[in-house]
């Protein structure tokens, strides 16, 4: 990832936080929710790692590869299409991050000159000179993840008559918003990690 620190930084704690607490509230609640809240905290901590700005040692794009890759894989068998998709986005970034841009399918010519010149600047084992990865599969991910975050953001908010049923009776469930709203704000940070690829 490239761009300015802070946003990593900005990344880095949106990330922890949306993991800590999804682990926190997959120890209570129903059974399905349970599972659903494990896998979206330890998605949002692994973001919060490859986030991280400090610059990494250099295999560590490849442990984010295998390991983001093995969790879009089991989540494609247990068929969570949503996690497979940002787990498979995640190893896609990683992979990104290690293929020098020469190689890459579009980057040829000065812009092959220009990231090896950037690798050969000393600017880290994580950061390229030009955009990494496919331009296509990257448009189709900011274009799923823009759609994930839009049709989340609309569920947040409560329908016309949420405030009668308030009245008869219902009891609303405390930080019942939260888990959705943590998830509108991973699908955020994907979009971001997406745009400083």
């Amino acid at each position: 990832m490239h761009g300015p620190v802070w946003v990593g930084w900005l990344l880095v704690l949106l990330g922890a936080a949306a993991g800590t607490y999804c682990l926190v509230r997959s120890r209570g609640g129903p059974v399905a929710q349970r599972g659903e809240a494990r896998g979206e905290g330890l998605m949002a901590l692994g973001m919060a790692a490859m986030a991280w700005p400090v610059a990494a040692p250099s295999w560590s794009p490849w442990l984010f590869t295998a390991v983001f890759g093995a969790a879009g894989l089991w989540a494609l068998a247990h068929r969570h299409l949503h996690h497979a998709v940002g787990a498979l986005a995640m190893a896609y970034m990683a992979l990104a991050m290690v293929v020098p841009a020469s190689q890459q399918a579009g980057h040829t010519g000065q812009m092959g000159q220009m990231a090896q010149m950037g690798q050969a600047g000393g600017t880290g084992p994580m950061a390229h000179a030009v955009p990494g990865g496919v331009p296509l599969l990257t448009g189709l991910l900011l274009v799923y993840f823009t759609g994930y975050v839009l049709a989340a953001g609309v569920r947040l908010v409560p329908a016309a008559g949420v405030g009668d049923g308030a009245a008869r009776g219902a009891v609303p469930v405390a930080g019942a918003g939260v888990l959705p709203a943590c998830r509108v704000a991973m699908g955020i940070g994907m979009l971001a990690m997406l745009l400083a690829l």
